[in-house]
């Protein structure tokens, strides 16, 4: 596990939390947000890989590769907690 993939599941956490926090509606908990946002921190890590932008560009501490990896971490996990807060939400009615 390399530095980049490490930003980007603690961004992804920090943005899945944030998403919870910012649509009540569609939070799934603490631990949900947490868990929801780390993987789609994870899966961000990839998208960005297959874009032609390298996720190891933090591996060299390289302040734009960290802030890539901190932006798309963060989006990562808010995007994929706020997808699985729809469909939370769309499956208890």
């Amino acid at each position: 596990m390399d530095m980049s993939m490490i930003i980007q599941i603690v961004a992804g956490l920090v943005g899945g939390n944030a998403a919870g926090a910012g649509l009540k509606n569609l939070s799934l908990g603490t631990a949900g947000n947490s868990i929801v946002g780390a993987v789609g921190g994870i899966a961000s890590s990839f998208l960005v890989g297959q874009m032609g932008m390298s996720p190891d560009a933090a591996a060299g501490l390289d302040i734009s590769g960290i802030i890539q990896s901190v932006v798309a971490g963060g989006a990562g996990g808010a995007v994929l907690t706020a997808i699985l807060g729809f469909v939370k939400k769309a499956m208890v009615k």
